[in-house]
Formats: C-alpha cells, structure tokens, sequence
C-alpha cells in the first residue's frame, strides 16, 4: 500500500462535493488532542485557501466534547443557509476574544476533537481523521500547556476516549493520516 502524503489530501478534498442543500464543502479534521490536528489545519488552509473553525473555541477544560450544540447553531446551520458563521471563542486564558466571522465560501476547515461527531456528518463534505499515539499526543500537550495542566489533559483524555469508543470517528473517516509521521509539520 502507498503511503500517504498531504498531497491527497489536498487532492480529494478538492475532489470532494458539498451534501445536499449546502454550497460551502465542510472538512472535519478530527481526532484527539495533540495528535497533530491544528498544524494540519494550517497545512490545508493554505494550500486550499480555506477558513478554518476550531473546536476549541468552543470547548473547554470543564467542557472538553458537549460543546456541540452552540457550533452547530453558530456555524453550521449559518453557513448550510449561506450566512456568515458569528462566534465569541471561549476565552481558554481569561482575556476576552473578539467575534470570528466566517462567510460562507467554498471550503470550511472545522478542525478539533469531536468535529466529526455524528451529529455534525450532515454538514461535512470530508472527513479526516489524524490518529497518534497516547504517549506523544500528551507528550505534546504538556509541552505546549506545561507539566501543571497533566491533571487537566488526563481528564481531557479520558473525555476524548469515551468519545471515541461511543462514536468510532475513524470508522466514518474519508482519510487516515498518522499524525506521528511528519507529513505536514
């Protein structure tokens, strides 16, 4: 089997098409923390010229995965009518953010844990799934967070795990990069 390299990715996602009733092509980038999904996000956004949605700008450490239903109202639906998407994200080190505003355009990156939860596959066009190994993901976490947020990212896996045990993400992904292999970085 050949391996693969973010040129297919970026090859089928231009392939793919819009569901039924929507003119922006959302693209799931899922899998859990620190497994290299926001560097892939980065990847694609440029060679794609799209926007990108993070899931962490709505979840939080109390709300790792059942943050959903705001994304859905916010971006989601906006963008299958051909509105803009409106959101505040959430505020992870206390200073308030500014308003994100996402038009509704060819391609929409929604990149972070859960975003291809099975109440979101309505509105995705593509779905990858970035599948790392426990130990370099919290290896990766800590490095970026500091060995003070351990408690916070144990509990954060043991979310994601229930996650993906209950929803099964890679069984529904279009694509599965190893994100340990440095395809993007």
């Amino acid at each position: 089997m050949r391996p693969v390299r973010i040129e297919d990715a970026v090859d089928a996602i231009r392939a793919c098409s819009a569901p039924p009733r929507m003119r922006t092509r959302i693209v799931a980038i899922d899998g859990p923390g620190g497994s290299g999904k926001s560097s892939l996000a980065a990847t694609l956004a440029r060679a794609l010229d799209a926007s990108i949605v993070h899931t962490d700008d709505f979840a939080s450490w109390n709300n790792p995965v059942n943050w959903w239903p705001e994304l859905v109202e916010r971006v989601l639906e906006p963008l299958t009518s051909g509105r803009p998407a409106r959101f505040t994200p959430t505020s992870w080190a206390g200073a308030e953010r500014e308003e994100v505003v996402i038009g509704p355009g060819e391609l929409v990156l929604l990149e972070g844990v859960s975003s291809s939860r099975a109440a979101f596959r309505p509105y995705l066009a593509f779905t990858i799934w970035v599948a790392t190994p426990r130990g370099t993901r919290l290896r990766r976490g800590l490095d970026r967070d500091g060995d003070d947020a351990l408690l916070d990212w144990e509990r954060w896996m043991t979310e994601e795990e229930a996650y993906v045990e209950r929803e099964q993400p890679a069984a529904h992904a279009d694509l599965i990069l190893p994100g340990d292999a440095d395809l993007w970085s």
